[in-house]
């Protein structure tokens, strides 16, 4: 099969990989993946995808990602490790928040209602400014891990 990605390293490249890989001082992965690209290199080995992941231990889909990524990026976007998302924010409600919602759940329903749907106490949270905003699924996140006995 014609592979879609094809590594060239310059000589530069070549010697930089082989430096780093000689060295040891890297992480594992970031060693992985130098070796990949040398293996995978037109004008060196030229090994086949399988052949390298053989070798190496790795599954041929991360040659196919580390060819990829060479392309995208050279061997510095190939070798090192990708930028994680960002992390959600903190708890929404915090221990103060989560009893403001039991006492408000345990409190009567809006007038013409008959009982609190969570919809409705993630509304009311937000109306009393106690929250700047919260879903109806973290209501109900909260109120499940609340033991309450309704009488």
């Amino acid at each position: 099969m014609r592979k879609k990605y094809i590594v060239r390293l310059s000589a530069g490249q070549r010697q930089e990989l082989n430096q780093l890989v000689n060295s040891g001082q890297a992480s594992a992965r970031k060693l992985t993946r130098a070796r990949i690209l040398l293996k995978a290199d037109a004008h060196g080995d030229g090994w086949s995808d399988a052949r390298i992941a053989g070798a190496l231990d790795v599954a041929r889909v991360t040659v196919e990602r580390i060819r990829l990524r060479f392309a995208a990026g050279g061997v510095a976007g190939a070798t090192e490790r990708c930028p994680q998302p960002p992390r959600p924010e903190a708890r929404v409600l915090d221990g103060a928040g989560e009893a403001k919602l039991t006492a408000l759940a345990c409190s009567a329903p809006p007038e013409g209602r008959e009982r609190w749907t969570l919809q409705l106490l993630a509304d009311r949270m937000v109306q009393l400014k106690y929250v700047d905003g919260v879903s109806a699924d973290t209501v109900g996140r909260v109120l499940k891990k609340a033991t309450s006995s309704r009488g």
